[in-house]
């Protein structure tokens, strides 16, 4: 049987030095900084890059959409100008974005970082960019737009709910996953089975191809008490409320395009907003909606942390947690 992995009294996982930390690999270093919402990222990531003369490399499926700033606690102006952040604000709400995109600009951004002699620091809470970034991507029948504007013509004619039907006809498994309000999982997946005459289920469960990052990453997650992080969410909510994030959502309704729909809209906060507008619900019922499905998306980020390998937790709010993140930062660092 294999022991259960130890803890300090701080909260800090106690995992053994890999080859990788050696002077064997010679790739250049690169920390990923991960941790669920509202953990405190943004403000440790931004010290230590402006300490170690670091780019910020934004791991956060919310922050690539213009327009959606404060609703994401999308780091702001002055914040971004601290230090050089990469991978916000690349598409508009409407537009796509998907996994596989991430990992292709992400290693574009990572060699551009490294080239300039400086760190990445791989900063954000969404599992499946980093899984695609750490792990790659299973083989996948490349996108026909000819097709695709075809599935959605039909979907605009037929409803999303007969092209639901029809994917659980033939793919009940991503039926079962994606929503019949989803008109962009359900065009892609119904797009590789008229391609491939495989289902996307089929595509998935291929084995992914062998991955070697340009870089020799030291993996750290923030995780506090869960009481801590309770407040956090409920005060992050607050200053989110009073830095005009409705005036945020009345904008995003006004704007040719968008609607509730949008894969981008159903970001957590925002989806709710959106209902909320519409008429659903009084205000306290929409913040309570809000932090329950904030809650709920932080214990999915910890559920998916606790299986990550090589991954060193520390509790941001004590300080022996404190000291030993930044032990691990100038170990795994060259002098």
């Amino acid at each position: 049987m294999i022991a259960s992995p130890a803890l300090s009294p701080s909260g800090c996982l106690l995992v053994p030095a890999s080859p990788t930390s050696t002077g064997a690999d010679r790739r250049p270093p690169a920390i990923a900084l991960m941790g669920p919402t509202a953990s405190g990222k943004t403000a440790i990531a931004l010290d230590w890059a402006q300490r170690l003369g670091g780019e910020i490399v934004s791991v956060d499926s919310a922050l690539v959409y213009r327009g959606m700033d404060i609703g994401s606690a999308k780091p702001d102006a002055t914040e971004q100008a601290l230090v050089p952040h990469h991978l916000i604000d690349l598409r508009q709400p409407w537009q796509t974005y998907s996994a596989a995109d991430f990992r292709i600009d992400a290693l574009r951004v990572i060699a551009g970082v490294v080239a300039r002699g400086r760190i990445p620091l791989l900063v954000g809470g969404t599992g499946l960019y980093f899984r695609a970034l750490f792990d790659g991507l299973s083989p996948m029948p490349a996108a026909d737009p000819a097709l695709r504007a075809q599935i959605s013509a039909q979907g605009e004619q037929r409803g999303w709910a007969a092209l639901h039907a029809e994917l659980a006809g033939v793919d009940p498994a991503a039926a079962a996953r994606i929503g019949p309000s989803d008109p962009q999982r359900i065009t892609r997946a119904l797009e590789v089975w008229r391609s491939s005459g495989r289902t996307l289920s089929h595509w998935q469960s291929q084995p992914r191809a062998p991955t070697r990052l340009p870089v020799r990453m030291l993996k750290l997650a923030l995780w506090p008490d869960r009481a801590v992080l309770r407040r956090r969410i409920a005060e992050r909510l607050e200053a989110m409320l009073a830095a005009g994030f409705l005036d945020e959502m009345h904008r995003l309704r006004a704007t040719p395009g968008v609607h509730a729909d949008l894969p981008a809209l159903r970001a957590v906060g925002y989806r709710q907003a959106w209902a909320y507008l519409d008429g659903a619900g009084d205000e306290p019922t929409f913040r309570q909606n809000v932090l329950h499905a904030t809650a709920q998306l932080a214990k999915r980020q910890l559920t998916w942390l606790r299986g990550e390998p090589d991954l060193r937790r520390f509790d941001p709010a004590d300080a022996a947690g404190r000291a030993g993140l930044e032990a691990a930062i100038r170990t795994f660092l060259p002098a």
